[in-house]
């Protein structure tokens, strides 16, 4: 069985490259995605979601925890900064030991709690800067996980 996950968001905050003991670069980011629901609905939010209301409609905003490998991991650490505009392809991971998809729940510093998706990205396209500065769009395809692929838990960063 196979799923795929397809994202349009902006990049949450700068990313940040790593390597494994192996030496595979590993980058990591936040992109946010929004929906926007009319004002005469009222929309639920799910814990860890955050919900917006600007007079017209409801925004609700749904944060992605990203992670790229080897030569496409280099890439978005380069090229990727916190506001630009991101497309991304890819499968989400899942922490549980039944194996569903869940998203990753913590507290927040404020005592609120929050959560999110974790997705491993196949396909990364840098579509616009936070202030559309950007000429043009770039796109980075990255191949499988490198081989002896590492849990997150077990890498010691």
């Amino acid at each position: 069985m196979l799923h795929k996950i397809v994202l349009l968001g902006r990049v949450g905050k700068d990313p940040e490259m790593r390597f494994t003991q192996g030496g595979a670069a590993v980058c990591n980011f936040s992109v946010a995605t929004a929906r926007r629901v009319g004002k005469e609905a009222t929309p639920t939010c799910p814990s860890g979601w955050k919900e917006s209301y600007n007079g017209n409609s409801w925004e609700l905003t749904t944060w992605w925890r990203v992670t790229t490998w080897r030569k496409l991991a280099e890439m978005c650490n380069q090229y990727l900064s916190k506001g630009r505009v991101v497309y991304i392809e890819g499968e989400m991971s899942g922490k549980t030991t039944d194996g569903s998809l869940n998203p990753r729940v913590w507290t927040g510093s404020d005592g609120v709690a929050k959560a999110s998706f974790e997705v491993t990205a196949r396909t990364v396209k840098f579509l616009g800067g936070r202030s559309e500065e950007s000429a043009g769009a770039a796109q980075a395809t990255q191949q499988e996980p490198p081989a002896g692929f590492v849990e997150e838990n077990d890498i010691p960063f």
